[in-house]
């Protein structure tokens, strides 16, 4: 009976996680401490698929030149953060046509009522008013879409993203039952392993991705003698005690990353630095984020510095992709009534 019950354990399906990053700013040190440095390890214990979504990203103004830049740099910085292709499929989402086909078709069993209450529409309309355009609203459909195709279980978000993901629920729901169970309905998932960082410059607000975030933005790919500056440049108070405490937000974020850096608590930094000045502490972070961030970098460059072999593992990982998703696409395809060939 024994024999029988590992047996069963080694054979049972792993359950699927699907990511989609889209490729607009500059990856920083917090997005890396906060989730990025995690998503490496997630192939340990799920079946999981990243996605640059670059189809996501011309709901906003960009320039092709940046639109292309941007896109490879993501490819290169997933991998060189840990992503292996090889334990994990990782593809540029427009690589996969699918993935536009099943939004039109999940179109149709959308509720304009329901689409309309999504909060992030209303909140970027208001940001960009220039420019509030059908796929801007549509997008939470072409997000459905994106994780309906791969039949995933779970779907980390951040918290602005899980209306979408209840969207998407919600249209699983109305399909299935409509015709029979064609798509795994998913569950979103906010992390809560990451650290949450600030700003150096201003720490109530978050690390920006835009390249013009200034000295308190520190990116994934920043060269040492920058991250170095921003760090020295760093805003803490007219006290001199390295503690954490609600009126010390810059003390606080400083000994946050340090201690996500280098793996201990902000309670054994605050021991290691008890006798420490400010410009000692600010500088040894700085040394801290350098050397977590220096292998990143140069496996960055080695990947980009060889565009063939990156388009390569582009279409590598779109050939797994679009072999999933076609699956799904052409169940759908026949249980709505389309004629096959």
């Amino acid at each position: 009976m024994e024999n029988n019950d590992v047996t069963q354990q080694n054979t049972e399906k792993r359950k699927r996680v699907f990511s989609a990053i889209k490729p607009t700013g500059n990856p920083t040190l917090g997005n890396y401490l906060g989730a990025m440095q995690y998503w490496g390890g997630m192939s340990d214990e799920y079946d999981c698929l990243f996605s640059v979504a670059d189809l996501h990203a011309i709901t906003v103004a960009i320039e092709p030149k940046d639109l292309r830049e941007n896109s490879k740099r993501l490819f290169a910085l997933l991998i060189a953060i840990g992503i292996d292709p090889q334990k994990n499929i990782l593809f540029m989402q427009s690589h996969v046509p699918a993935h536009a086909e099943l939004s039109w078709l999940l179109n149709n069993y959308t509720m304009f009522g329901e689409a309309s209450r999504m909060t992030q529409f209303k909140d970027k309309s208001k940001k960009a008013p220039e420019n509030v355009n059908v796929g801007l609203f549509d997008y939470p459909v072409l997000m459905a879409a994106d994780i309906l195709l791969y039949q995933a279980d779970i779907v980390p978000v951040g918290d602005d993203q899980m209306q979408h993901v209840e969207l998407c629920r919600n249209i699983a729901l109305r399909f299935n039952n409509k015709y029979s169970p064609t798509f795994t309905v998913p569950v979103g998932k906010v992390p809560t392993f990451g650290a949450r960082i600030y700003s150096l410059s201003d720490p109530t607000a978050k690390m920006g991705k835009s390249e013009g975030a200034g000295d308190g933005t520190v990116f994934i790919l920043d060269k040492p003698e920058d991250i170095m500056r921003k760090f020295k440049r760093a805003v803490t108070d007219c006290d001199t005690k390295v503690k954490a405490s609600k009126d010390k937000l810059g003390i606080t974020n400083l000994l946050t990353i340090y201690a996500s850096l280098t793996g201990g608590t902000v309670q054994s930094a605050e021991r290691e630095f008890e006798n420490a000045d400010y410009a000692t502490f600010k500088a040894r972070v700085g040394e801290a984020a350098v050397e977590r961030l220096r292998p990143i970098r140069e496996k960055y460059e080695r990947l980009r510095a060889d565009d063939g072999a990156l388009l390569g593992l582009m279409k590598d990982g779109a050939d797994v992709a679009a072999r999933l998703a076609r699956r799904t696409l052409e169940k759908v395809y026949k249980k709505i009534g389309f004629v096959r060939l």
